[in-house]
């Protein structure tokens, strides 16, 4: 009988790090919170995907220009068209040009084509220049706080207010709203405090109202494929206290399509594709974008493992 393969905390760390890295890093990521003894995991949802990297490639087409944007090994295409945003860092409006050094924001509840290397349409693009600036893409509360904590608005008479409608701004209305913030100074204080030298409010993302979280769905019986529960209870791992699963054997074994990618695997069958990505907790299901707890990781030579809820997906 095979036993069960338990990853410490320390060793998954290892067996990540070492795995083929995300394609994207998240503005704003949640991160585990350590108060004395006790460890509490925090899974925040970003309110922008930000990619980084350096723009090798431009391909100008009929709808739009393609930037192949690559962070070492990780390959992103960042799609921008006339309504695209795109600054230095210092707030100035510039032309994307091949060996730009750039960060590209998105909307993170954007959907995505589910398709490799990942694509994204971001609502501002940053090129990033040795000249004194930093960004911050972010929603800002009532106070005008970002979502972390961590950055403060004090908007004076020389702060620039444009918006991405074309609209007149006021102080009043970049309250609650998606923000791009340009400054050059901040406070050591939490948050830091800092008097931007230009805002745009990005009114053109649907703002969201606050409803109802969708209540959790009725548990559906549990799944009956005999030889799935089988792989499923003697090939496992646990990294960070998730049951991580191998993809092919589970995939194939269901009647999916594995098409294997230099990261990860396309797994698909009729109308249904999952895109996934070792080292990114995003995954791609059709055109919409999800999200693991742990990111898919390499753990045997040549095998996948994926967090136990996709195969169990993948069963109904």
């Amino acid at each position: 009988m095979k036993m069960t393969k338990v990853v410490p905390f320390a060793m998954s760390a290892l067996l990540l790090g070492g795995a083929i890295g995300a394609p994207t890093a998240s503005a704003n990521e949640g991160e585990a919170v350590v108060t004395n003894a006790e460890t509490t995991e925090q899974q925040v949802q970003p309110t922008f995907i930000k990619v980084t990297g350096t723009v090798e490639n431009v391909d100008v087409r009929e709808n739009g220009t393609s930037y192949t944007v690559m962070d070492g090994d990780n390959t992103n295409i960042v799609i921008a068209n006339k309504e695209s945003f795109i600054f230095d860092n210092t707030g100035k409006e510039v032309k994307l040009q091949k060996g730009d050094k750039v960060s590209a924001y998105s909307y993170a509840k954007k959907p995505m084509l589910a398709i490799y290397p990942p694509q994204y349409n971001p609502e501002v693009i940053i090129v990033e220049t040795e000249a004194m600036g930093s960004v911050e893409v972010d929603f800002f509360d009532k106070n005008l706080i970002d979502t972390d904590n961590n950055l403060k608005l004090n908007v004076g008479e020389d702060t620039k207010l444009v918006s991405a409608s074309g609209k007149d701004v006021k102080l009043d209305d970049l309250k609650e709203q998606h923000l791009a913030v340009f400054y050059t100074i901040a406070t050591m204080s939490i948050p830091a405090q800092t008097p931007p030298s230009k805002v745009i409010v990005l009114d053109t993302i649907e703002k969201e109202e606050p409803i109802e979280v969708d209540p959790e769905p009725t548990p559906e019986p549990a799944p009956s494929n005999p030889v799935v529960q089988e792989i499923i209870k003697k090939d496992f791992y646990e990294v960070e206290g998730t049951k991580m699963v191998p993809l092919r054997l589970i995939a194939e074994e269901l009647g999916f399509k594995v098409e294997v990618t230099p990261k990860g695997a396309i797994v698909s069958k009729g109308a249904v594709s999952y895109t996934i990505t070792r080292g990114q907790k995003e995954y791609g299901y059709n055109k919409a974008l999800r999200q693991f707890k742990v990111a898919p990781a390499l753990l045997e030579a040549g095998k996948t493992y994926v967090p136990v809820e996709l195969a169990e997906e993948l069963m109904k």
